[in-house]
């Protein structure tokens, strides 16, 4: 029988049949729905946390110099935190010989955060992070302004009580009017909004557009930090080989100027994208693995099931079976027919899993923080699947009916 009359006549059986065809495809559109839906969120978070949550937050070939981790994705012990706190922070003192040794074309800023009470002639006071920072901030973060414009270097230097806020934070404090050229006061001490910053999004449902971004030579720094204390050097290399011999540059100077000696460990944190993200490809080498053992066990009963009914299948057409062996019908012309009304059962049913996986994946992107992302090859790796599993599960039932002898099934009624 040729390949396309044996699809014809499978879909014709599904037709005719359609609640068994639906219980017989039931296991493998359950498994592949679930590959389908578990890759894609696999997929899609891996893609958020690479560009979205670590790449908003650090950069591309960016590095922070912190007295402990920014991220903190694992499972951080009480040992590991008490040691942290016993650090010494990170010194104003400390950014001039950083910055001193850094390859040329590196970018650097500093910054340092804390939640503040702010106040407007339209609104009372409400809490917002504020962030006091110097050097090539904006540029690293690649922060444009939407309205107005960035502090200038003069500014900068000089500590100009100026501020760039954050989308939510100018609909929230100057509700139905432009924020720029207006006053913010901030513990008393007023500043003018400049700018209104570039919409940034969210991470996980959590706003990452409700802040203010003000020169660190101004009064802001006080109220975020002690004197003479930064939360973070950052710096920006324009080559990942820059900037790996940046931060041994850095480690080196660090080292020094807090007398370690060469057996003792580093008493900061030098963080990376890569290093931030370590944690995160842990769990997600593991929920790889659970994209595929948890389908399997949908795969095994569908390709069961299909078996099942393919034997059936072959009990009530044997005298179809001795007809076509005696009008010349070989063993393998009779293997294929079998072969090919399998695996078209099960891709069709693979067909609708991928399409159930799509849906369902969509669904927890739209009503979940979780994202999801469909990508090609899972599609194909569907249909594969779907259909390898109905090879596997005709085979017995297919080799069956291909050893029938014609006369005895000729007799069978």
């Amino acid at each position: 029988m040729p390949f396309l009359e044996a699809v014809r006549l499978a879909l014709a059986q599904i037709r005719v049949q359609k609640l068994k065809s639906f219980f017989t495809l039931l296991g493998v559109m359950i498994g592949v729905m679930f590959l389908i839906a578990v890759v894609s969120i696999v997929e899609g978070m891996g893609r958020y946390m690479e560009q979205d949550f670590v790449g908003k937050l650090m950069g591309i070939n960016t590095f922070e110099l912190r007295r402990q981790p920014n991220i903190q994705l694992g499972d951080v012990t009480e040992a590991t935190w008490r040691e942290w706190q016993r650090r010494p922070r990170i010194r104003m003192s400390d950014v001039q010989p950083v910055v001193s040794v850094l390859p040329a074309g590196t970018r650097w800023s500093t910054s340092s955060s804390d939640n503040v009470r702010a106040e407007t002639d339209y609104q009372r006071l409400r809490e917002v992070q504020a962030t006091a920072v110097s050097g090539d901030y904006f540029t690293i973060k690649k922060m444009g302004v939407q309205e107005g414009r960035l502090p200038t270097p003069q500014e900068m230097e000089l500590g100009t009580p100026v501020l760039v806020i954050g989308e939510e934070a100018a609909k929230r404090f100057f509700p139905n009017v432009s924020p720029v050229g207006r006053r913010m006061r901030i513990a008393g001490q007023p500043y003018t909004v400049i700018g209104v910053a570039e919409r940034q999004g969210s991470i996980f449902g959590i706003s990452l557009d409700r802040f203010l971004i003000g020169p660190e030579q101004s009064p802001l720094i006080r109220l975020v930090n002690p004197h003479g204390v930064v939360d973070e050097i950052t710096v920006q290399a324009p080559t990942v080989q820059v900037m790996d011999e940046s931060m041994e540059l850095v480690r080196q100077v660090m080292r020094g100027r807090r007398k370690l000696r060469p057996s003792q460990p580093d008493n900061f944190d030098i963080s990376t994208s890569e290093s931030a993200l370590a944690f995160w490809n842990k769990i997600k080498a593991k929920m790889v693995i659970a994209s595929v053992v948890l389908p399997a066990f949908g795969l095994v009963v569908g390709a069961i099931v299909i078996m099942n009914i393919m034997l059936v299948a072959v009990a009530e057409r044997t005298r179809e079976i001795g007809i076509r062996k005696s009008l010349g019908a070989r063993r393998r012309d009779i293997l294929a027919q079998f072969l090919v009304e399998a695996a078209t059962l099960s891709t069709v049913g693979a067909a609708v899993g991928i399409a159930l996986g799509i849906a369902l994946s969509q669904a927890v992107a739209a009503f979940s923080p979780l994202p999801a992302t469909v990508v090609p090859w899972s599609i194909a790796a569907g249909t594969l699947v779907g259909a390898g599993v109905g090879i596997l599960a005709g085979i017995y039932p297919a080799s069956r009916a291909a050893r029938l002898d014609p006369i005895a099934a000729l007799r069978q009624e």
